[in-house]
C-alpha cells in the first residue's frame, strides 16, 4: 500500500504539546484523536496488567509452601493460618487478578489500545467513524474501573472472577465489594460495545480509495471479527451482571435457590458471553500476529483468504460451545453436543497456526524481538490449543475439570496467546506510536525472559493438575510441593522479564534514537505516515494501489529501494483496474 506525501510545515505530530502544561492535559482529556485515546488506553491496560500481575505475584508466594496448622494455646483446637496470608485474602487475592487481568487488560488491551490508535491508520483514515462516541467509550472504561476499584479499596471479593453463585450472593459482610465490582463490569461492558461498534462502522465506510474487503491488513480482520462478537455478546454480560446485583440488593429470587432461583442459570449466562469474550481476547492477538510474520518474515500471507474468513469463522463458532464449562453441572446430551461443538472451533485456529507456518517457511526471517514474540505465541499458543482437546473431550474433562490443568490451558491461551501477542505488537508499533527506537539488545533479553519464566510458570500446573490439585486451593499436600515452588519461581522470572521490558520502553521515551517512518519495511498504510503520525494521520488522502503483503513486487514506503531489490516488473491482464504491481 502506499500514499503520497509531501512536507507541510503546519501538519505537527499528535504528540506535540498544546501549550502549557494545563493546556496540554486539557486537550489530552477532551482529544477526539483516535491516536490520543488509543495511548491513554494504552497506559491504562498496563496499569492494570501491572497491579492483576502484584496479585498474581502474592497468590505464587503464598503458594510456595503448604498453609501452617498450628494448636490455639487457650481452645487447644488445630487452626490453619497461611504462610503469608489467610486462606480468605488468599481466596481475595486470586479473585482480583482474575478479574482485573480479564476485564481491565486481556479484553481492551489489542482491540481498545492497538485497536485505537491503528484501525483508522491501516484503513487509510483521517480517525474512527465516531470520534465523540469514541472518548465516551474512553471515560466509559475509566468510570467502571474506578468501581472496580473502590471495592478493591473496601477489601475485595472473594467469589472468583466468574462470581460464580451462591458465592455472589450470600454473606452480609461483602455486600457493597460485591455491589461495587459486579456494577463496575456492567459499565465496562458498555466501553466495549460501543468501541466496537464504532470500529465496525470505521471497516464499512472509512476505508481508502482502492482498498477492497481482500485488500485489508489481517489486523483489520481480526478485529472486525472481535467488533462483532463485543456488540453481541457483552450484552448477555451486562444482563446477568444486573440480575446478580439487583438479587443481592432487593432479594429478588433469580440465581438464589433459597428464593427460588437456579445457580445453574447464571453460570449458563455468564458463558453464553464469556466464551466469546476468550476470543474478544485471543483474536486481536492473531492478527497480531499475521502483521508480525508477515512483515518481519519478508513473505505474503499463505492462504490470506483463509486466515481472513477463520477469524469470522472463530467468531460464529464462539456463540455455541459455551457448554463445554459445565460438563459436570449439565446433562449427559448436552454435554455431548457442546463437546462436539467444541472441537469444530479447532478448525479455524489450526487453519491460522498451519497458515502461519507456511508463511514463514523460505521466508527472509528477522530474528528481532517482534519476530521473537511471533515465534513464542506460535509455541505457547499451541500448547494452549492442543491442551484444549483434553478438556473438551467428556472423559478427561470430568477429571481435570477444576485442576490446575485449567489454569495452565487458559493462561497458555490467554496470556501465553494474547499477552505474548500483544507484547509482540507493542514491540512492532512502538516506534510508530511514540517516534522512538528502543534497545534490541535489552528487548530480546526481555523477551528470554518472559518466554522462560512463563513455561516455567505454567507447564509444570499441567503436571500437577493431571495428577489431581484442585486449583483455588490455599493449602495442598507436600507431593504437589515441588510443582508449586517451580511455579512461584517461574513467576518472579516472568515478573524480571516485564520488568526488563518496562525499563527498555523508558529509556526508548528517554533516549532513544528518532525511528525513521518504516523501520521495518512494512507496506500497510501506517508505515506511510511519519513516526509519530501527524494529527490528522496522512498529508494526503492515500491511494491502495497493492496488496498488504505483496513483498514480492514492492519496495517499501520510506526504504531504500537498494534494500529491497525488486523482481522484474509482472505484466498481466488479470491485476484489477487501478492496481499495480509496483
Amino acid at each position: 500500500m502506499s500514499a503520497s506525501t509531501h512536507d507541510d510545515h503546519h501538519d505537527v505530530s499528535y504528540l506535540h504539546p498544546k501549550g502549557g502544561f494545563f493546556a496540554t492535559v486539557w486537550d489530552w482529556m477532551t482529544t477526539i484523536d483516535h491516536k490520543k485515546i488509543g495511548v491513554m488506553y494504552l497506559f491504562a491496560t498496563l496499569f492494570a496488567f501491572f497491579l492483576g500481575g502484584v496479585f498474581a505475584l502474592l497468590v505464587r508466594m503464598e503458594l510456595f509452601s503448604p498453609t501452617k496448622t498450628i494448636i490455639d494455646a487457650v481452645t487447644e483446637e488445630t487452626v490453619v493460618t497461611g504462610q503469608i496470608f489467610s486462606p480468605d485474602t488468599y481466596n481475595r487475592l486470586f479473585t482480583l487478578h482474575g478479574a482485573i487481568m480479564v476485564f481491565l487488560f486481556i479484553i481492551p488491551a489489542i482491540p481498545a489500545a492497538m485497536g485505537n490508535f491503528f484501525l483508522p491508520l491501516m484503513l487509510g483514515a483521517k480517525d474512527v467513524a465516531f470520534p465523540r462516541l469514541n472518548l465516551m467509550s474512553w471515560y466509559i472504561y475509566v468510570t467502571g474501573a474506578a468501581f472496580s476499584l473502590i471495592s478493591i479499596l473496601l477489601g475485595g471479593v472473594d467469589t472468583g472472577w466468574t462470581f460464580y453463585t451462591p458465592y455472589s450472593i450470600q454473606g452480609d459482610e461483602e455486600h457493597w465489594r460485591v455491589v461495587f465490582m459486579t456494577t463496575g463490569v456492567f459499565i465496562l461492558g458498555f466501553s466495549s460495545i460501543l468501541t466496537g461498534m464504532n470500529f465496525i462502522v470505521t471497516v464499512h465506510k472509512l476505508r481508502a480509495p482502492g482498498m477492497g474487503w481482500f485488500d485489508m491488513p489481517l489486523f483489520i480482520w481480526a478485529i472486525y471479527a472481535t467488533s462483532i462478537i463485543q456488540v453481541l455478546a457483552t450484552p448477555v454480560l451486562g444482563v446477568t451482571v444486573l440480575l446478580l446485583t439487583v438479587e443481592r440488593l432487593f432479594k429478588v429470587g433469580i440465581f438464589d435457590p433459597a428464593l427460588g432461583g437456579d445457580p445453574v442459570l447464571y453460570q449458563h449466562f455468564f458463558w453464553f458471553y464469556s466464551h466469546p469474550a476468550v476470543y474478544i481476547m485471543i483474536l486481536p492477538g492473531m492478527g497480531i500476529m499475521s502483521e508480525l510474520i508477515g512483515v518481519h518474515a519478508r513473505k505474503k500471507i499463505f492462504g490470506y483468504r483463509a486466515v481472513a474468513f477463520s477469524s469470522l469463522g472463530i467468531a460464529a463458532i464462539s456463540f455455541i460451545v459455551w457448554g463445554h464449562h459445565m460438563f459436570t453441572a449439565q446433562g449427559e446430551l448436552a454435554s455431548a453436543i457442546f463437546s462436539f461443538l467444541t472441537f469444530l472451533v479447532a478448525i479455524p485456529s489450526a487453519i491460522k497456526v498451519f497458515n502461519w507456518v507456511a508463511t514463514l517457511y523460505k521466508g527472509s526471517i528477522a530474528l528481532n524481538t517482534p519476530m521473537c514474540y511471533a515465534l513464542g505465541f506460535l509455541f505457547t499458543f499451541s500448547i494452549g490449543g492442543l491442551t484444549g482437546i483434553f478438556l473438551g473431550s467428556l472423559p478427561t474433562d470430568l477429571h481435570l475439570h477444576d485442576t490446575y490443568f485449567i489454569v495452565a490451558h487458559f493462561h497458555y491461551v490467554m496470556m501465553g496467546g494474547t499477552a505474548i501477542a500483544f507484547m509482540g505488537g507493542l514491540h512492532h508499533w512502538w516506534p510508530k506510536m511514540f517516534g522512538k527506537m528502543y534497545s534490541e539488545r535489552w528487548a530480546l533479553v526481555g523477551f528470554a525472559l518472559v518466554f522462560i519464566g512463563f513455561n516455567v510458570t505454567f507447564f509444570s500446573q499441567f503436571l500437577m493438575g493431571a495428577d489431581g490439585m484442585p486449583r483455588r486451593y490455599a493449602t495442598y499436600v507436600d507431593e504437589f510441593m515441588p510443582f508449586h515452588r517451580a511455579s512461584t519461581i517461574g513467576s518472579w522470572i516472568l515478573a524480571l522479564g516485564f520488568f526488563v521490558h518496562l525499563f527498555v520502553f523508558v529509556h526508548s521515551l528517554i533516549a532513544g534514537r528518532k525511528a525513521p517512518p518504516n523501520p521495518w519495511g512494512g507496506l500497510t498504510l501506517e508505515w506511510t505516515t511519519d513516526s509519530p503520525p501527524i494529527e490528522h494521520n496522512f498529508h494526503h488522502e492515500p491511494l491502495v494501489q497493492h496488496g498488504p503483503y505483496d513483498f514480492d513486487d514492492v519496495v517499501p514506503p520510506h526504504c531504500d529501494p537498494a534494500d529491497y531489490p525488486l523482481p522484474e516488473p509482472i505484466e498481466s491482464d488479470s491485476l484489477k483496474p487501478g492496481r499495480t504491481m509496483h
